[in-house]
């Protein structure tokens, strides 16, 4: 779903999409988010969000030596992505997505906040196009 929202919405300016961690599932989930991150410090977040993602159910994936080994197989500079992996200032970025989440009124994810309107769960592709067509129409007519 990602590419065709972005082909279609980010690329010409309507979109801006915006990562937020919520590791809602204990020391596992918090540990995933903060490899994605220090992925992220070498610009690679998003291969490895994707790669996460793919292998989740896999027996030790989220243990410390399956997130390096993530990191090995897309290529990364495993020491600094150790590094940041343990890094006060990736933990804390994490942290501070959580909370803001919660005081948002995060509960679990998926969940998508277009303009203020929440999507939760895994949703169509038209679920989303409808909502930000809605929400184009609405800006254009404010301007």
């Amino acid at each position: 779903m990602k590419p065709e929202l972005v082909e279609r919405y980010v690329e010409d300016g309507t979109l801006r999409i915006e990562w937020r961690d919520f590791p809602y599932l204990g020391e596992e989930s918090m540990n995933a988010a903060r490899a994605a991150r220090a992925a992220g410090e070498q610009g690679r977040f998003w291969e490895y969000h994707d790669l996460l993602y793919e292998n989740q159910g896999d027996a030790g994936a989220l243990s410390e030596e399956g997130l390096s080994g993530f990191a090995r197989e897309l290529g990364l500079d495993v020491e600094r992505f150790e590094s940041d992996l343990g890094s006060q200032p990736v933990s804390a970025a994490v942290q501070a997505d959580f909370e803001a989440g919660q005081s948002a009124g995060v509960s679990g994810t998926p969940t998508f906040d277009v303009n203020g309107r929440r999507i939760v769960g895994f949703q169509p592709l038209e679920t989303f196009e409808g909502l930000i067509e809605e929400e184009a129409r609405k800006a254009g007519d404010a301007s």
